[in-house]
């Protein structure tokens, strides 16, 4: 292929000025003639019988035109994303605080909240299940009776409150144990971490003439938000309309469905437009967090470094409904292992129901839980070893070749060059040294890897008689900017100018099939399906210019700008316009191409290792990482400030360098929240901190002043152009790395997140005492 006319350059996002002046469109900016408000009834209860409701004050507000309950609904109509275990109004019984138990639909806005606070609910309470240590005691409440009925896309066990369990066996780690020099373990612990997504959730349905209904809303995917509306009012999916508009970030929490089943069901009931938009707080204390996780870790290795065996056993918290938790368990159990070569490991997942706020997906789904334990515990066994943190990774690392946890071959790693380039960077920058007085100043590193390979996707193209491309996929764009990057890489495939390739907004009524906007999946999964159906187009476009130019389709080659041209005569070629005007009117119609996929990658070997739970197929495409980081500690205060971070990170190839940057720096800082600050703090089963006064995010000033972004391209075989995602890596490692840097300071350890001032004078002080 001719030189890059599109991949590998940075291209502004073309949605990036209408962004900055606030002229993008959200679901909040949108109105409807005619249009309702809706608002939610929560429960204020953790663990409650509904036995009945009352809704004369509510029905009595001004302004108010429906009200429903779980009355409205059959009570065998659940829907979930693994697990069918919720509904989206609470019938029988309410399982956390904040969820919903009524919905009202009103002229105005503060009609139907100050409606929804009058609906009456006769409660009956029950005892509560607040922590996982609860969840798993014997004799335990059981939050789910039915469980053991409900539909799912593995065989469930009704077992107390466990909703999921994964495993993974490779060799014989209990006789491993005898062959280890050196020995480490530890108990590491995560908390719950609110999305906190600029925009809230929120959604628009219209009820159409012929019964329809169109709804647009803050979501991941197009489809699975149709399909979820569709199972929970009761309607064919060819019934329901779903559109993405303008997304204010998502990083999972909107991933499945939040307020598009209620909008629904109450534009149906009142046959106007209703629009549900939640507060900062209603999102907060309904929609989804980050699982917590305890996890217990062992480690061996011989007295060279050469790792030998891994015990790995993690319990989640996944709160009151499944959600993604399935997905969750086992993708934290996966990665309990690391990027490296452990000839003997035993993970062990298991996740458990509580009387909380439902844990979804979010930004690495598991992945940041086990990094930060197996990430930490590295630290602590090369100090045993007196060895350089760098060295031992590098000793153990998986390389191209190599078999991930499962028994799936590496395709591509570019791990190795990762370690290396950051050791180099911190060490030539002086990293950890000249702390001023009172300071003390560390420098940490850390590996990770994740995966690009999930689930299905599709894509269509097609070319118009002016010799431009239409692009259509049903992925999401929600902030990162994939509707540029999926652009560079049709234009790169059609060897078209970027200018000559439009987009099309994401509407499930138009847009193919994509799972969603998750996994880091989205450039490797839709950039291949969008190559394929680019190559089908090529196709076409060569036996159509094949007859117009009378020459064997094989003596014809695709040329930059648009062209079909004779191998080895410059001159004679022909526009991709007059090809496709001619196939339009003359020739075999529209020329258009399309392609879908499922993740067709090896998949995990049962002779290498035995699996259980594992709730994906298929999953694949490794990716990996390094990270350095600089911090200082007050030695009164325990304040940590991290100074500067140097993030490298093996893409495959590079789509649009300035975005992959983003992405780094972004990612990186959302993980150091979760390192240091943002935890949602329960008191009786009521979330204590729902507002940005009270759950701390990092700020500007709170920011490194120093990100050093670093890419390293290592092909992937299957990726389009060699790429592979990079959304979710920056953040996994976050944690463990600045926990590293904590330990490289003050010679302690924190191993609870988030690493609070009081946390780390604990650490710092116990450091001292031994």
């Amino acid at each position: 292929m001719s030189d890059p006319i599109a991949v590998g350059r940075s291209v502004p996002r073309a949605d990036s000025e209408e962004k900055v002046r606030g002229e993008a469109a959200y679901v909040d900016d949108m109105y409807l003639p005619g249009m309702l408000y809706g608002a939610i009834a929560a429960s204020p209860y953790p663990h409650a019988r509904v036995l009945g409701y009352d809704l004369t004050e509510a029905l009595a507000v001004p302004g108010v035109k429906a009200i429903l309950t779980g009355d409205d609904y059959d009570l065998k109509r659940r829907s979930g994303a693994f697990i069918k275990d919720e509904m989206h109004l609470a019938k029988d019984k309410v399982r956390f605080v904040g969820e919903a138990v009524g919905a009202v639909a009103a002229t105005t806005l503060t009609a139907a909240r100050e409606a929804a606070r009058l609906i009456g609910v006769d409660y009956e309470e029950l005892p509560a299940v607040l922590s996982m240590d609860e969840a798993t005691a014997a004799g335990a409440p059981v939050i789910h009776e039915d469980f053991g009925s409900y539909f799912s896309l593995a065989p469930l066990k009704a077992d107390g409150n466990l909703l999921w369990r994964a495993a993974i066996d490779e060799g014989d780690v209990d006789a491993a144990w005898d062959q280890c020099d050196v020995i480490v373990e530890g108990t590491y612990e995560t908390q719950a971490q609110h999305h906190a997504y600029m925009e809230p959730c929120g959604s628009l349905a219209k009820p159409e003439r012929d019964g329809r209904v169109t709804v647009w809303s803050t979501c991941q995917s197009v489809h699975l938000t149709q399909q979820r509306i569709a199972e929970w009012i009761g309607l064919p999916m060819a019934m329901v309309r779903s559109i993405a508009p303008k997304i204010g970030s998502g990083f999972g929490g909107k991933g499945s469905p939040n307020t598009q089943p209620l909008a629904a069901a109450l534009a149906q009931k009142t046959g106007k437009p209703v629009k549900m938009v939640l507060s900062f707080t209603e999102d907060l204390e309904t929609m989804r967090s980050r699982h917590p996780a305890r996890i217990r870790m062992r480690t061996g290795a011989k007295a060279d470094g050469t790792l030998i065996a891994r015990e790995h056993i993690a319990l989640l918290d996944c709160g009151a409904y499944a959600d993604d938790s399935p997905a969750v368990v086992s993708v934290c159990c996966l990665f309990g292992r690391g990027p490296y070569k452990i000839p003997n490991y035993r993970g062990r997942a298991d996740g458990v129901y509580t009387n909380k706020l439902r844990a979804g997906a979010f930004r690495g789904f598991g992945g940041p839980q086990a990094t930060f334990a197996s990430e930490s515990q590295l630290d602590e066994l090369a100090a045993k070893l007196n060895m350089h943190p760098v060295e031992l990774r590098l000793k153990n690392a998986l390389s191209t070749g190599d078999k991930f946890a499962g028994g799936q071959t590496i395709q591509a790693s570019a791990f190795t060059q990762c370690l290396e380039r950051v050791r180099h960077e911190a060490e030539a920058a002086g990293a950890g040294t000249n702390a001023p007085p009172g300071k003390r100043r560390g420098v940490g590193y850390t590996g990770l890897s994740h995966v690009s390979g999930l689930l299905g996707t599709a894509a269509r193209l097609e070319m118009r008689t002016d010799g431009s491309a239409a692009l259509s996929t049903g992925v999401v764009d929600i902030g990162q900017g994939s509707d540029i990057a999926l652009k560079q890489i049709c234009a790169e495939a059609m060897q078209l100018p970027l200018e000559r390739v439009s987009f099309a907004n994401p509407d499930s009524d138009t847009a193919p099939f994509n799972w969603k906007t998750a996994a880091s999946r989205v450039t490797y999964m839709a950039g291949r399906a969008i190559i394929a159906a680019s190559n089908e187009v090529k196709e076409k476009l060569l036996q159509e210019a094949s007859e117009m130019m009378e020459a064997p389709a094989v003596d014809l080659e695709i040329r930059p700008g648009g062209f079909v041209g004779l191998k080895g005569v410059p001159e004679r070629m022909l526009p991709f316009a007059a090809i496709a005007g001619h196939s339009t009117a003359m020739g075999g119609g529209p020329i258009t191409g399309s392609h879908s996929l499922t993740f067709d990658g090896e998949r995990m070997d049962p002779k290498h290792a035995t699996i259980h739970g594992f709730i994906f197929p298929n999953i694949g495409a490794y990716t990996f990482g390094a990270q350095a980081c600089e911090v200082e500690v007050d030695e009164v205060t325990g304040q940590t400030k991290v100074l500067r971070v140097w993030s490298a990170h093996d893409v495959g190839r590079a789509i649009n360098p300035a975005q992959i940057e983003g992405q780094i720096e972004g990612g990186f800082i959302q993980g150091m929240g979760y390192a240091l600050f943002e935890e949602l703090v329960w008191d009786s089963g009521r979330i204590s901190n729902p507002s940005l006064m009270d759950y701390k995010l990092p700020g500007a000033l709170d920011s490194p002043p120093e990100i050093y972004p670093i890419i390293l391209e290592d092909p992937e075989p299957s990726g389009p152009f060699g790429a592979k995602g990079v959304g979710e890596p920056p953040l996994i490692g976050a944690a463990a790395v600045i926990a590293n840097a904590i330990a490289n300071a003050i010679g302690g350890r924190v191993r609870k997140l988030p690493m609070t001032p009081e946390r780390v004078l604990d650490a710092m002080e116990a450091a001292a005492g031994e």
